[in-house]
């Protein structure tokens, strides 16, 4: 595909980086300078300095003969009108990264694909929804759902007393006959790993399951972790994303919602009819132990400034609070979750960039995860008719060491794979891969 990204900040950056190592021919297009230097060492891409609101500049970038035209700079004006102008120069599919969330709302009027826009990609519904997923299954610190959950892929952090641990994945696989979900990969000291038979789990490992629905409470078992369901939520910041988690939540447990700034305050009060907006300084230790940090189940931290995120939920957890997700600008601090005792990091320029590319991918790949802080991709294809996955079970196919086949959808039904399980046309895959393994995987599923 011939893609064109306007806006090289962290989402084209990241989007760039991804789809360049997949046959796509990708044009960057940036003012700064530096920044498309800097892109271009890392990804093999083309890049053109100028504003991609210029005519000249997207007739530069030839976006006539464009799949796929996206504006991700940070400045929504600037996405939706570049986007309206490449769709009109002939580009066939746009998308447009918004901040108003406004225009995804049902009741709006205006069919935004008879003005050029295809699809718009808001990054703070994106990361509100994350968290939200994450303190519904209260155990795990990734969450992926495939065909509305039947199959799931979920993360867990292996404790020291966990039931696995110095186990290997033969001693789990003899003592449960029925296997209802195969662990996929292990994340330990920044490396990840496609495990193998004889691979022990050891404490502190980052460990990544898929399962069927009937599985996740034996799982939840073996690594030792009461799924319980959470009651109270305290959430620092009454940003864009505190106030949608907020909004997602209140119907559900009790919410409250600390945010420093009075005007802001107020407004959120109006709007959360049944959370309880506090006006104060989450930084002040005393008013989170006034408020009754102790007493809540679940942290949220989703302020403008990274660090207080971070120091905030590590407090929180010092304090026995059973889960806390902060927010950070840096996709460097996500890894940082492992070493610091965090339950998860979110950065929402990321997972804009995550489904932007599962937009992209979707003729054969339906969908897309990159699990945050883990190098690796979770991808769900559909089997197309005579593909080399359909010729042999799967003990037999030489599928590539850098990946494996974790679960198969088929119609109503969902099943975990093993090796005498042989793939059919149509069938909905799911397959985890560490880069090294993607170019190989595909070729299995054309």
């Amino acid at each position: 595909m011939r893609i064109v990204i306007a806006g090289m900040g962290d989402v084209g950056y990241h989007l760039a980086k991804q789809l360049s190592n997949e046959e796509h021919d990708i044009i960057a297009i940036d003012m700064d300078q530096e920044r498309l230097r800097y892109s271009d060492s890392m990804a093999d891409i083309l890049t053109i300095n100028g504003s991609s609101t210029n005519i000249s500049v997207l007739k530069e970038a030839r976006v006539d003969k464009a799949d796929l035209f996206v504006a991700v700079t940070s400045f929504e004006e600037v996405n939706v009108t570049s986007s309206i102008l490449a769709k009109k120069l002939g580009s066939k599919k746009t998308i447009a990264r918004i901040s108003n969330s406004e225009y995804l709302d049902e009741n709006v009027d205006i069919k935004f694909s008879e003005i050029g826009i295809d699809f718009m990609i808001y990054p703070e519904e994106l990361a509100a929804r994350e968290m939200v997923s994450l303190i519904l299954r209260s155990a795990a610190t990734d969450v992926m759902d495939f065909e509305g959950g039947k199959l799931s892929v979920i993360g867990l952090r292996l404790d020291k007393d966990a039931p696995v641990i110095r186990k290997s994945i033969l001693d789990i696989a003899k003592e449960f006959e029925s296997f209802d979900f195969r662990v996929v990969a292990l994340h330990r000291n920044f490396r990840t790993i496609i495990p193998k038979g004889n691979d022990r789990f050891l404490p502190n490992d980052q460990v990544f399951i898929i399962s069927k629905p009937e599985g996740n409470s034996i799982i939840m078992k073996l690594a030792g972790k009461e799924d319980i369901n959470f009651d109270n939520i305290m959430i620092l910041g009454g940003s864009k994303i505190g106030r949608r988690v907020a909004e997602l939540l209140e119907d559900k447990m009790t919410v409250k919602l600390i945010e420093s700034d009075e005007e802001k305050s107020l407004k959120l009060a109006d709007t959360l009819t049944k959370t309880l907006v506090i006006k104060g300084d989450g930084r002040d230790i005393d008013l989170l132990a006034q408020e009754g940090i102790i007493d809540v189940d679940a942290f949220v931290a989703v302020t403008e400034d990274a660090e207080t995120n971070i120091i905030t939920c590590l407090l929180a957890k010092h304090l026995g609070v059973k889960k806390a997700i902060g927010l950070v600008d840096k996709v460097e601090y996500i890894p940082l979750t492992q070493t610091i005792g965090l339950d998860s990091l979110i950065n929402k320029k990321l997972i804009a960039a995550n489904n932007i590319s599962r937009f992209i991918r979707k003729s054969e790949v339906v969908a897309l995860s990159t699990l945050e802080g883990i190098d690796a991709d979770i991808m769900e294809y559909v089997v197309q008719p005579n593909s080399l996955i359909t010729k042999k079970p799967i003990k037999d196919l030489s599928f590539p060491k850098e990946a494996i086949i974790g679960g198969i959808i088929r119609g109503e039904e969902s099943m975990i794979a093993v090796g005498d399980t042989r793939i059919q046309n149509g069938d909905k895959v799911v397959v985890f891969s560490l880069p090294g393994g993607v170019k190989q995987t595909e070729k299995f599923f054309k």
